[in-house]
Order: structure tokens, then sequence, then C-alpha cells
């Protein structure tokens, strides 16, 4: 394995660690529903994908 000549000066590995950082994911609030749903993802218990139906959704009997 090949070794390095020089050592890495601080500042060039704070950058490089500078990516590491993390996000929070985001959200929006649905329309019909008025609960968060993330971005580009089918609503599972809507069946809806921007405003359309695109599967068919079973309802769950309440007790």
């Amino acid at each position: 394995m090949p070794n390095p000549k020089r050592k890495h000066s601080k500042s060039r590995t704070r950058t490089k660690r500078a990516h590491d950082a993390l996000v929070a994911p985001q959200f929006y609030i649905d329309k019909d529903t008025g609960e968060p749903v993330r971005p580009h993802r089918i609503n599972l218990k809507t069946g809806t994908y921007r405003g359309r139906k695109v599967i068919e959704v079973e309802e769950k009997e309440q007790k």
C-alpha cells in the first residue's frame, strides 16, 4: 500500500470532513391529509403521487 510522503495539513483534513455533517430530512405538508410527507415519494396512506392516484390502497378495519 502506498503511504503519503507528507502529512496532510489540519485545514485540508477539516475541509474533507466538512461534508460529513448530518442533514435533517426535508418534509412538506400534504394538502389533503395535512400530514408531513417526504418529497418525491408515493403517499402509502392515500396511494397518490403529485395529486394523482397511483396505487390502490386497501382500507383496514378499525375496531
